[in-house]
């Protein structure tokens, strides 16, 4: 990544990967989200047949916005999960607004219940995704390989087979070669 860069990502060794620019995206729209429970509770509640609960909405907008700021910060991963978490709340929050909702009111809870569940999918397949990231990055892939040598033909049978083998012409060290590491200890200092 470039040093004169402002861009930030969940992994400093790279540039923005399409996860990234998710959970970017995300975050903004955490933040618009948020500003809009927080400035119209009143009408938002009356559209979704949450009348009475504008300060649930608007405590629900300090949360997205609290997540929004998180997701765009250098480590989105903890913030997807947040607004994962928040989305099945609001899930729930919705289903509840369905009970004394009128016509209008319930069209619209039905279109904002789908445009949350498939936000939700998205914030879960983004955490997921940076929390992959993340463990591949710190090296914690989750395969375990301690039963594993690293020898093909196993240890019994790499042992002592180095000393089996003839060393190579260009290993072998010359009497000129030895005479004249010989002569340079003695003239080191000790």
């Amino acid at each position: 990544m470039n040093a004169a860069s402002t861009l930030v990502t969940s992994r400093p060794d790279r540039s923005l990967t399409t996860t990234d620019r998710v959970a970017r995206g995300l975050g903004w729209f955490s933040l618009a989200l948020g500003a809009a429970e927080l400035i119209a509770p009143g009408r938002l509640g009356k559209a979704l047949g949450l009348e009475g609960k504008e300060t649930l909405l608007r405590a629900y907008g300090g949360r997205e916005i609290g997540a929004g700021i998180w997701a765009l910060s250098d480590t989105p991963a903890p913030a997807l999960w947040a607004r994962f978490a928040g989305d099945l709340v609001d899930l729930g929050t919705l289903a509840y607004g369905l009970r004394e909702a009128d016509e209008e009111q319930r069209r619209n809870n039905f279109i904002a219940l789908a445009a949350v569940a498939g936000i939700t999918v998205v914030d879960l397949l983004t955490a997921m995704s940076l929390t992959a990231e993340q463990s591949e990055q710190r090296g914690e892939t989750g395969r375990d390989y301690s039963d594993r040598s690293g020898f093909p033909q196993g240890v019994s049978r790499a042992r002592g087979a180095a000393g089996q083998q003839a060393a190579p012409v260009d290993y072998k060290v010359t009497a000129t070669e030895e005479r004249t590491r010989e002569g340079q200890r003695e003239l080191e200092p000790a």
